[in-house]
């Protein structure tokens, strides 16, 4: 493995040493992250350019340049500090307010492709604008710049009690730091708590339908509402899509008179359900089990009963209006439905 001493063209201070290996555009990728430079040329310690990275030999000195001709450090210091400035020279930035010195190294050397190093990568190149004091101007939250200041320093995600990740995350995409960002995504992700799938109680499921405003929409989906009693109840326009009402020890769920309005019970296991004279005009009850199901006297006008299981369901005096039944699981006998 051959090791090599990078500068950047015009300077012989900051040197970086670095491995030799593939091609000369990936020497050239190297010499951009360590020097904070878009690197376009190498050129040795006599100011020839090298195109092929065989003529690179261990221990070479070299000089990278974003693509002007070599400047020998020794004879022209004035003129490279001019045109690229010295990584380690001193800066303040006025974020929102509050001032931040750093060093110029720190802005371009971490995340070279970022806003922050193309606009600090060489002097007065975006014409940045700067305060009385000589601090340049960004107008950005600095309580979430903090944090990533210090991660441009050191390389550690650390944020402090009290501060918004989220903040830090939009303050990181708005400066073009993606590596900082995809952190950030992850720590976000890692703090979500868990989803709670499991079903609740019957007595959770009255709670929560007591404390619904008659106004708002109520959603249970998938929820275990086994033996529930929920005579005269009104749940119009609530979301009951997956709902388990079958109780194994044999006790049914008694809806009596409920008021089920455009309710959505799609796929629901209903064997045995008590719907006596409940309203379920224009509900979904599409795929649903009402095997012995008790519909009597219940309004079904332009309900969605297609794909039901409705064996030996009681229909009688129901109000079938406009009814769907299509794809039926099993046969509807006339002596189950309107007399």
């Amino acid at each position: 493995m051959r090791r090599v001493t990078l500068f950047v063209n015009g300077t012989s201070k900051n040197g970086k040493v670095v491995a030799v290996y593939g091609t000369l555009p990936d020497l050239l990728s190297v010499a951009s992250s360590k020097l904070g430079i878009r690197a376009a040329s190498v050129y040795n310690g006599k100011g020839g350019l090298i195109d092929d990275i065989a003529l690179i030999r261990d221990d070479d000195v070299l000089y990278v340049s974003e693509g002007d001709q070599f400047v020998d450090p020794q004879n022209e210091p004035a003129v490279a500090s001019d045109q690229h400035g010295s990584q380690t020279d001193w800066l303040t930035l006025n974020i929102g307010g509050r001032p931040f010195t750093t060093t110029r190294s720190t802005l371009v050397s971490k995340e070279p492709e970022s806003m922050l190093a193309h606009m600090f990568r060489e002097r007065d190149v975006w014409g940045n604008t700067q305060d009385e004091h000589g601090a340049y101007l960004i107008d950005r939250s600095p309580e979430y710049f903090e944090p990533i200041l210090n991660y441009l320093r050191h390389g550690q995600l650390i944020i402090n009690e009290g501060i918004n990740i989220r903040g830090v995350l939009e303050e990181a995409r708005f400066f073009g730091i993606e590596q900082l960002a995809e952190q950030l995504e992850v720590a976000i992700k890692n703090t979500q708590p868990p989803e709670d799938h499991s079903p609740i109680s019957r007595k959770e499921f009255v709670r929560f339908l007591l404390a619904t405003p008659t106004k708002s929409e109520l959603r249970c989906q998938g929820a275990n509402l086994q033996g529930v009693k929920m005579l005269c109840s009104n749940a119009e326009g609530a979301s009951l899509k997956g709902c388990n009402f079958e109780d194994p020890s044999g006790l049914k769920a008694n809806l009596e008179g409920a008021n089920l309005k455009g309710v959505d019970m799609e796929g629901s296991q209903m064997t045995g359900i008590n719907l006596r004279v409940a309203t379920l005009k224009n509900a979904k009850l599409k795929n649903c089990n009402l095997r012995g199901a008790t519909l009597a006297g219940t309004d079904l006008e332009n309900c969605d009963l297609s794909g039901c299981d409705l064996q030996e369901a009681n229909l009688r005096g129901s109000n079938v209006k406009g009814a769907i039944f299509e794809e039926m699981l099993t046969p509807l006998h006339m002596s189950q439905s309107v007399r």
